[in-house]
């Protein structure tokens, strides 16, 4: 199967588990399934790619580990974290800003959603179809960052949830842990495991088109989804000491905090 075919696949794979998501909601009301369906769709397509690539074996076994244990980890954290709480604030606020063409407005957006997942998984199309696998020391190399991504992301998802979860923290911001160093640690380790896969591939044809994914992906979470949805005025006004927070801490990378 021709690489574009391959493509095909996963973007149908995404689109079809994102329509899915779209129905439940339409009973539910409650659109923030999206997310943790969209890190598993790309675990799935990773997961394809390996299947239906002619790289050596080693390659396409060592792509499709990585990727979905990166997707279930995501993943099972998502699901977590919205088990029995309302829908997440910015669905709910682009649901009443649609108002009646709400539910075909969401369609589009998961729509839109599967295209990212497909794009952002061109790196997965590129290492299942490299001629030759990865040498002993690239592979090391690139299990070594997802190592650092995956358990950064996880460590900064665990403070921040043991940090909510004591009463006295209600309405304050976490500075603790990771979340001292940066202000979203875990977007910073996210945007990090994309660049995994352009260690993978190095020395593979096309080895440049692995470079957009994680710039890609850290430009949503710096410009559009991510940053600008936690660190709006409104959000800001609620929380205790919020301002000085934004002061003194980088807001992505991981860095000692000013003075």
């Amino acid at each position: 199967m021709t690489p574009l075919a391959a493509f095909g696949i996963g973007l149908a794979i995404a689109a079809a588990l994102l329509t899915v998501v779209w129905i439940i909601q339409l009973f539910t009301r409650n659109a923030g399934l999206v997310d943790v369906v969209w890190s598993a769709a790309v675990g799935l397509i990773a997961a394809a790619y390996a299947l239906l690539g002619d790289a050596p074996a080693a390659a396409r076994i060592l792509l499709a580990a990585l990727a979905l244990t990166w997707a279930l980890r995501l993943a099972g954290h998502l699901a977590k974290r919205m088990r029995g709480a309302p829908e997440d604030s910015r669905y709910a606020a682009a649901r009443r800003a649609w108002g009646a063409r709400a539910d075909l407005y969401m369609l589009g957006f998961f729509l839109f959603q599967a295209l990212i997942a497909a794009v952002l998984s061109i790196p997965f199309l590129v290492v299942a179809y490299m001629p030759e696998a990865p040498s002993l020391g690239v592979a090391l190399a690139a299990i070594a960052v997802w190592f650092v991504s995956v358990v950064g992301e996880g460590t900064a998802d665990t403070q921040l949830h043991r940090f909510k979860q004591r009463p006295e923290n209600r309405g304050r911001v976490c500075a603790e842990g990771l979340w001292r160093y940066s202000r979203h640690p875990n977007y910073f380790f996210e945007s990090l495991h994309w660049v995994t896969y352009v260690v993978l591939a190095i020395g593979a044809p096309y080895w440049w088109a692995t470079l957009a994914s994680p710039l890609i992906m850290a430009g949503l979470l710096l410009k559009v989804s991510g940053i600008p949805t936690i660190e709006n005025k409104a959000a800001a006004d609620k929380r205790e000491g919020h301002d000085e927070y934004v002061r003194r801490t980088s807001a992505f990378i991981p860095w000692p905090p000013k003075r």
